[in-house]
């Protein structure tokens, strides 16, 4: 199965739109809750950052008998220094997204402790393709 999602930008009251309807579809599906719970959350952490940092994206999720795999791609300002922007803490958030409660700098780590691939690919001024996969296990 194939969905595709437009995130949209500056606004985070639809913020997590796509990864709340994906959460839904696993869960209809049957899937395990660990891993409906490790898509969400890396889903989220995708959303927000596009929301944060890039004036929004699109979310392309395949879902297979072994995997989900979601690719969050952005045409923002791109990722100077991928190693730094991994680092727990480290923000580029600005002080509008901060005073709202975000922007902690966990989400980029998040992602990476809730999938089990992931690979960043970034250029400045050009945007941001994240590309994750969650094996689907079967408790």
């Amino acid at each position: 199965m194939h969905f595709d999602y437009e995130v949209s930008g500056d606004d985070f009251s639809r913020a997590g739109i796509a990864s709340q309807d994906i959460k839904k579809r696993l869960q209809q599906l049957g899937v395990p809750v660990s891993t409906v719970k490790r898509t969400a959350i890396a889903m989220f952490e995708a959303e927000i950052n596009m929301v944060i940092h890039a004036h929004g994206g699109q979310a392309h999720i395949d879902i297979g008998d072994d995997k989900i795999t979601i690719v969050m791609e952005d045409h923002g300002p791109g990722i100077p220094d991928i190693e730094l922007a991994m680092q727990p803490g480290y923000s580029t958030a600005p002080e509008s997204a901060r005073d709202l409660g975000w922007g902690a700098g966990m989400g980029l780590p998040n992602m990476k402790r809730n999938s089990d691939f992931m690979k960043i690919d970034s250029k400045v001024g050009e945007g941001t393709k994240v590309t994750m996969e969650i094996k689907i296990k079967n408790v």
